[in-house]
């Protein structure tokens, strides 16, 4: 990720999900948590979630400029990873926990966060809401950071609503490719 994508992570600081927070902020760690209400079941919502992730993840939020060079396996171990032309790839990060239909965690440095020395365990919790299903993402770094840890929460924040805006999208049939 250059300097330009780096920019370009933080400015989605300001577009936002109804339930988008940062939850707190510390000089060494942060916290958000975002969700949104999809029109399908815990399960199939979970099975869209790792299985198409590269239908709705952002482009712009890829090493290689192109989500469909994303895999994420919900199994424990296995990689939230990225193709990379010439043979590279990318670890987004290792799956800690995986329990179908209702949580997906990853030990996971995103983007920037890669060249930074922290740790980062992002959570998505799928539950029934009516007749729909919520998906929670939570989202907790901590470490050294190089820049201000409200700057960071809120580029996450924006990021991370971001994705869960696509993957509403996409899942109610409206992908916003």
């Amino acid at each position: 990720m250059n300097r330009y994508a780096l920019l370009m992570w933080l400015g989605f600081a300001g577009c936002g999900v109804a339930s988008a927070d940062v939850v707190e902020t510390a000089a060494d760690s942060f916290v958000v948590e975002m969700s949104v209400l999809v029109p399908t079941s815990p399960d199939a919502a979970y099975t869209s979630f790792t299985g198409s992730i590269g239908s709705w993840w952002d482009s712009a939020h890829t090493w290689s400029g192109d989500a469909k060079n994303l895999v994420l396996e919900p199994k424990a171990g296995a990689c939230f990873c990225e193709q990379l032309p010439n043979g590279g790839s990318v670890e987004h990060g290792r799956v800690i926990f995986a329990q179908p239909g209702k949580l997906l965690r990853l030990d996971a440095s995103l983007g920037p966060f890669q060249d930074m020395a922290v740790k980062g365990v992002l959570t998505f919790r799928f539950k029934v809401d009516g007749d729909k299903t919520r998906v929670t993402v939570n989202y907790r770094i901590s470490g050294t950071f190089t820049m201000a840890s409200p700057a960071l929460a809120s580029g996450a924040n924006g990021m991370l609503s971001g994705q869960m805006q696509r993957f509403q999208s996409f899942i109610e049939g409206k992908s916003k490719k």
